[in-house]
């Protein structure tokens, strides 16, 4: 009798309380795009897509549905540009000039020399755009700010 107590506290006991312990993972978000990814590119978007993936463009986003609309809720929906010179409504955070470019299709892809919102391409840039929250990023020398918002709703 003793062996058999024994036998079943160092086997089946671990064993039984294995099934009960808290999963301590963070649980599964799932992406969600907002009606408008659903529209066709315009014309900016695409200049915007071909200047970052260049001959690659075709091959890594425009034949993927998935990546296509990604990058479309980038485009649309993710990236916000403010301005902002209230003092107390800056924050602290990471200068665009210190964001490596993503330059792994088009070699030679370079910074703009200047900042225009109007014209600016968050593609460019290798932005936190996978986090699982929004990212800050200061325009060096300017008053412009650039959130990426989460792809997590």
């Amino acid at each position: 009798m003793n062996k058999f107590l024994t036998i079943f506290i160092l086997v089946l006991l671990p064993l039984c309380s294995f099934g009960q312990e808290k999963s301590n993972k963070i649980p599964l978000k799932v992406v969600e795009f907002n009606d408008n990814v659903n529209l066709p590119l315009t014309a900016k978007e695409r200049l915007q897509i071909d200047e970052v993936y260049g001959e690659y463009a075709e091959k890594h986003i425009y034949s993927n549905a998935f990546r296509l609309k990604s990058i479309k809720d980038i485009l649309r929906n993710r990236v916000e540009i403010q301005y902002i010179t209230k003092e107390s409504d800056k924050k602290d955070c990471q200068k665009l000039s210190e964001i490596p470019l993503l330059n792994s299709f088009v070699s030679d892809l370079e910074r703009d020399k200047t900042f225009d919102p109007k014209t600016f391409n968050p593609l460019k840039y290798n932005f936190a755009f996978h986090s699982r929250g929004s990212t800050m990023y200061q325009v060096d020398n300017t008053n412009y700010f650039i959130t990426i918002k989460s792809q997590y709703h």
